[in-house]
């Protein structure tokens, strides 16, 4: 992930202007929120959710298995 550090805010100015950091996130997609000097919170758009997640492990095995499959030769003649 980019950070843009002009999307950077402290946690007390979240904390007391909620809204603003809200339409921050509304024009450039998210905002990170500082706590004691480091990054400690990002704040995004519900829709963009999906997005971040990270895959689940039958998603990952999957793959893998499709990669095995698709590149058994290959993998055979490493093999030797």
């Amino acid at each position: 992930m980019m950070i843009n550090t002009d999307n950077m805010v402290p946690i007390s100015t979240a904390n007391q202007n909620f809204s603003k950091v809200a339409k921050m996130v509304d024009e450039n997609g998210s905002v990170i929120i500082m706590k004691n000097n480091a990054p400690r919170y990002v704040l995004i758009e519900f829709s963009q959710l999906e997005k971040y997640q990270t895959a689940s492990t039958e998603d990952v095995d999957a793959l893998a298995e499709q990669i095995m499959n698709e590149n058994d030769a290959v993998f055979k003649e490493l093999a030797k």
